[in-house]
């Protein structure tokens, strides 16, 4: 009966609407088509009328006349005659001529309006006719035409259009209604299975009715966005932070254990001069994640590296963290110098890390640095399924040094949601098919739940690899793979930091900041302090930016002697001898502009190769003009986003490589192509010359972005998303067992 009525009302609805445009155009239609006929008629009566009328006028026998026009009108549909003279006066009318209708109120012509009137309460028509003989014009012969019997035949119309309408409507109704609960149970049947055909392990084709093929990939999409949309409001409506996100994992996860596996552990242990102090490793990985974990309480599964790392753990390898406030625990693993070599330096950094940047630098791939990785990624498995006190824990897995981790883990604990996130780019496949363990990597990944990435565009580079090396299933619109009966979702989650930043907070003002910088550097007052802050990574674009500063001071002499770079660059992978090579580079390069336009007092580039705790970076955000981040290639590069939350005077100037993530995001920056050192030396020149008025409404809109997109809202969709998996997964399993157990 409801899917009755579902499809008859609508139906009755159109009719209606059906009824009520086309009964009006068929009544005005029909009515026209009879003044037609009446004009016609008006003509042939006075073209009969007109001899013996020219005769009785010209005989001044107007009585005779009078009598001719009562002959005539026994007509029923002729309602009255009348004649005008020349002169326009009505010199001969029948009885029945309507009373107040004089000569002059007759309008010869074609319109509807003008022929039809309504006089002593009836609808006529009146035809002016001239009458015309040899000496001139004569007069007027007058005919009014009784029009009740038009519109009688136009009611009698209406009903009868009216009552095809009804009929139409019911029989196509009955038929329709008769056929659908026919097809009913068929119907259910198949969306039945189609519906079970989504099942994330079903690599069969569709089985349902043929008539739902056709059905179902709209039905899909249809869903995806309806989900999407969902979640779209459920984000905007949600104000990302710590609270919300143990808001999320409490309403969403139900409390579900969340851990999470770096290489890069967030906190260090280093001994110094007889003591442990603590460092906060310069990473964004480690800057985006930690706080995560403290709004989360879970467990941080890291390479224990620190000099003094092991000192301070318990018998379980675990240390609590932060020490001023324990939030959450870090399970340290330990490698050896041949794992550390092989697995870290090796495959990861020499041949991965290359690999994914457009930076130029030839990867190298070596068979027993492979195995190496193979090894630590296992090691890194079992430390997973040791933490898990849960066999569905949420495991987020970071970055390129894990490629094969979310398979291994799966085996281990196949009820986990994997969320694997790469920090890095990803190639296009062309590129990516220069790695001889590619097929492992795909498949090592597609272990996860959800493979996320900065950017669709690095998405579509993963799906189009897989599709270009590995048998699997993707469906593009969704963006999901299904490959060894696991679905995989691969999705862009632009990362970001959190807000406000800790690291904000305890800062000195703005004008203290800016006379610490100076006073550390040996700068006087007045200069004005561009900064970079980086690790010593050829992929930063750190040269370029130095030679940036150089053609600068080429083109504009006027800042030679008040314009000072500081570039903080960080030692990393100092054992790779890339990166030996390259930090010479950046030393000699540094050491020659300032040969050239140093002088007393004065250096062109603050070169600060050592490692800086964040309050001090943002200390040196705080306190410079312009903040430059270069990057030849990056994922997503969170010092740009960084600089901008540290700026809460909203003054400064961003000037962003547009080959950043970032880029996408902070659109008010100034955007440069690093490899064009003029347009680099012409963007430093813009920034140091840019009003405070400009300044402060660039700075708002991006520290606008930056608090909407923090942190916890990256973590957020992505733990909402794998949220969404569990609740489907769980869903999938009851009608399976519906299924199995019959009707």
């Amino acid at each position: 009966m409801r899917l009755s009525l579902r499809f008859v009302l609508p139906l009755a609805a159109v009719l209606a609407l059906l009824a009520y445009l086309v009964i009006p155009l068929v009544d005005a239609l029909t009515i026209r088509w009879f003044v037609r006929d009446l004009d016609i008629r008006s003509k042939l009566i006075a073209n009969t009328m007109e001899a013996s009328l020219v005769d009785l006028v010209a005989s001044n026998k107007l009585d005779k006349l009078r009598s001719y026009f009562g002959r005539i009108i026994q007509d029923e549909r002729l309602y009255a005659i009348g004649f005008c003279d020349s002169d326009d006066r009505l010199a001969v009318r029948t009885e029945t001529w309507p009373k107040g209708l004089a000569c002059g109120d007759v309008v010869s012509g074609p319109s509807y309006a003008e022929q039809v009137r309504e006089v002593s309460r009836r609808k006529v028509h009146i035809a002016g006719l001239p009458i015309t003989t040899e000496r001139g014009h004569l007069g007027r012969l007058v005919l009014v035409h009784d029009m009740r019997f038009v519109f009688e035949r136009s009611a009698d119309t209406k009903w009868y259009i009216f009552y095809f309408i009804l009929l139409l409507g019911v029989t196509v109704a009955g038929v329709t209604v008769a056929i659908a609960h026919l097809s009913l149970k068929g119907w259910v049947a198949s969306v039945r299975t189609m519906m079970r055909s989504q099942h994330a392990g079903d690599d069969k084709q569709m089985t349902a009715a043929p008539e739902l093929q056709p059905v179902a990939q709209d039905l899909r999409e249809l869903v995806s966005d309806l989900q999407a949309d969902r979640r779209m409001r459920d984000e905007m409506h949600t104000s990302w932070t710590p609270a919300s996100l143990r808001g999320i994992l409490h309403d969403q996860l139900a409390g579900d254990e969340v851990l999470i596996v770096s290489n890069r552990q967030p906190y260090i242990h280093a001994r110094r001069d007889g003591c442990i102090e603590l460092q906060v490793p310069a990473s964004g990985l480690v800057s985006a994640l930690e706080p995560v974990m403290r709004a989360c309480s879970g467990v941080w599964i890291a390479h224990g590296n620190g000099s003094a790392d092991r000192e301070v753990v318990d018998a379980r390898d675990h240390v609590r963290v932060p020490p001023d406030n324990p939030a959450y625990e870090i399970r340290r693993l330990w490698l050896s110098p041949e794992e550390e070599a092989g697995y870290y330096y090796g495959f990861a950094n020499e041949g991965l890390w290359p690999l994914c940047h457009l930076a130029h630098i030839r990867p190298t791939f070596r068979t027993s640095d492979w195995l190496q990785y193979v090894a630590v990624n296992r090691r890194f498995a079992e430390a997973v399924q040791e933490e898990a006190k849960t066999p569905d824990p949420v495991v987020l897995v970071q970055d390129y040094h894990f490629a094969l981790l979310p398979k291994m883990v799966r085996e281990r604990l196949p009820g986990a949601t994997i969320i694997m996130f790469w920090h890095i780019p990803w190639p296009n496949a062309e590129q990516f098919s220069i790695c001889p363990w590619l097929e492992d990597i795909l498949e090592g990944m597609l272990g996860s739940s959800i493979v996320g990435f900065h950017t669709r565009m690095h998405c579509t580079n993963f799906l189009q690899g897989v599709d270009r090396f590995l048998e699997a299933r993707i469906a593009w619109e969704e963006s999901t793979v299904s490959y060894g009966g696991k679905l995989t979702a691969v999705k862009p989650y632009p990362i970001s930091i959190e807000w406000p930043s800790q690291w904000n907070r305890g800062q000195l003002s703005i004008p203290d900041c800016r006379a610490a910088v100076r006073r550390t550097c040996g700068m006087d007052a007045e200069r004005r302090v561009g900064i970079g802050v980086d690790r010593l990574d050829y992929t930063k674009g750190i040269i370029e930016r130095c030679l940036a500063v150089e053609r600068l001071l080429e083109l504009e002499s006027r800042w030679i002697g008040k314009f000072t770079f500081v570039q903080i660059g960080a030692p990393t992978r100092s054992a790779i001898p890339q990166y030996q090579t390259f930090a010479d580079q950046v030393r000699a390069l540094v050491d020659r502009i300032n040969a050239r336009f140093g002088a007393e007092g004065y250096q062109p580039i603050c070169l600060k190769m050592e490692h800086h705790e964040p309050p001090e970076v943002y200390r040196y955000f705080r306190g410079a003009d312009v903040a430059v981040v270069s990057s030849l290639h990056d994922g997503m590069n969170l010092v740009a986003k960084e600089f901008v939350a540290a700026r809460d005077d909203e003054q400064g100037v961003l000037i962003l490589s547009r080959f950043t993530g970032a880029a996408r995001e902070l659109h008010e920056a100034l955007a440069i192509n690093p490899y064009d050192i003029d347009e680099c030396a012409a963007a430093l020149h813009v920034a140091l010359t840019m009003s405070p008025q400009e300044q402060q409404a660039r700075m708002r809109s991006m520290r606008t972005v930056i608090q909407d997109w923090n942190i916890y809202r990256w973590a957020g969709r992505m733990l909402m998303d794998a949220a969404q998996l569990r609740q489907r997964e769980r869903v999938l399993k009851k009608v399976r067992r519906s299924a199995q157990a019959g009707p």
